[in-house]
């Protein structure tokens, strides 16, 4: 697996780790849209599908989302 695929994976399960604070989990969401390549765009994508996460998070997860596809990268 390549490196950046390895960060993605890295920073999904931070996202989505219950356990750790919503800090962290927002700052993994924020990282992925910094990121902004397709791989990041469908974490986000999934990250916001993710019934589990607050709606705060969904909702942030989508807005990256969103901002990944209107810079059309």
């Amino acid at each position: 697996m390549s490196e950046k695929a390895e960060e993605l994976k890295k920073l999904a399960a931070i996202a989505t780790d219950l356990g750790l604070s919503s800090e962290m989990r927002i700052k993994a969401i924020e990282v992925l849209g910094k990121i902004g390549t397709h791989e990041a765009l469908l974490a986000l994508l999934d990250l916001a599908g993710n019934e589990k996460l607050f709606p705060e998070e969904r909702e942030l997860a989508l807005n990256k989302a969103k901002e990944i596809i209107k810079a059309g990268r």
